[in-house]
């Protein structure tokens, strides 16, 4: 008997690939976790530790770290989805918009720290 496996939009597809592959695929988006976890935590410091930076500026780029943590997560969950359907189907693999995604927003929360430092 065949264990119906979740979820089924990726599972359903194509051929079974090379356990190698899908767990490269896995790690991959457990490290996205982290980087997601990551966020959060820089999100939380930035603002509790109270830094010499203007405060609204330090507020905005608490407040975008900790929203990035948040959505990586989702983004993550879509990524690792195409990849393994594109595994299974033996196509070519997607590119990833989950590293420009967070490249925007590590350049944003840097233009803001930056910001808050020489406004100070």
């Amino acid at each position: 008997m065949t264990r119906r496996r979740f979820p089924q939009s990726v599972y359903g597809t194509g051929q079974e690939p090379d356990a190698r592959f899908s767990l490269a695929n896995e790690r991959t988006f457990l490290a996205w976790n982290r980087t997601a976890l990551a966020l959060i935590a820089g999100g939380v410091a930035l603002e509790a530790l109270g830094l010499d930076l203007q405060s609204g500026l330090r507020l905005a780029a608490s407040l975008v770290l900790i929203v990035a943590g948040l959505l990586l997560p989702v983004l993550a969950w879509q990524e690792w989805g195409r990849t393994e359907r594109a595994l299974r189907a033996g196509s070519p693999l997607p590119g990833s918009t989950t590293s420009i995604a967070l490249a925007v927003v590590i350049v944003g929360v840097g233009a803001l720290v930056l910001l808050g430092v020489i406004l100070r």
